[in-house]
């Protein structure tokens, strides 16, 4: 059995994201004048079900939220989505983007991500992900996030592939326990070098 498909995650993987205190936390405290406890318990307030990784959460309404947590005027609502979503994007891996591309005709290259809505439009302005993955499986799109097993085998069945045949590459070992569960080539994410050869060697092993 060979392999078809990789599937790669986005934030932690394809992106590098940094810490939200780093990235803007400590810039809208100052800002707000409020301390690093009570702007955490505000946004901590904002979806505390997570209700936005499975579309139960637009995100108008997130921003809506985010305006009464924080108490922010229409312009810095604004202003505070714009910093969450650079923050959100982070900064593209060029050498495993490149790796993927690579990949193609050869595999079918792919992505899941546990996402917010508004994540295609603004993934898809800064780095053209549709050029060289499909399909682009976003949670808030499909109901489903993971770890629930239900998202994989939506990826699986999407691609074409049985789960034996597919690589899944991410950054959280629970996410990727849960898809080693149902037979997929899971592949913990730690550095770019790493993850390249890692899935290089399964298609070599899968090929003998």
């Amino acid at each position: 059995m060979g392999i078809r498909a990789v599937l790669f995650d986005i934030g932690g993987v394809l992106e590098r994201v940094d810490d939200p205190e780093l990235a803007f936390g400590r810039r809208w405290r100052e800002r707000l004048g409020m301390t690093r406890t009570g702007f955490n318990r505000a946004m901590a307030s904002v979806d505390p079900d997570q209700l936005s990784a499975t579309g139960g959460l637009s995100e108008t309404e997130y921003r809506a939220r985010c305006a009464v947590a924080l108490g922010l005027t229409g312009q810095q609502a604004d202003e505070f989505m714009a910093d969450m979503w650079d923050w959100y994007c982070g900064e593209l891996d060029a050498e495993l983007f490149a790796f993927a591309a690579s990949l193609q005709p050869t595999l079918v290259t792919a992505i899941l991500s546990n996402s917010a809505d508004g994540a295609r439009r603004e993934e898809q302005a800064r780095y053209s992900f549709h050029e060289v993955f499909d399909p682009i499986i976003y949670s808030h799109e499909v109901g489903l996030a993971k770890p629930d097993p239900r998202i994989f085998e939506l990826a699986c069945a999407r691609i074409g592939v049985p789960p034996g045949e597919l690589v899944f590459i991410d950054d959280v070992a629970e996410i990727i326990e849960a898809a080693r569960d149902l037979g997929i080539h899971g592949i913990l994410h730690q550095n770019t070098p790493e993850t390249i050869a890692a899935v290089r060697a399964l298609i070599t092993m899968a090929r003998q």
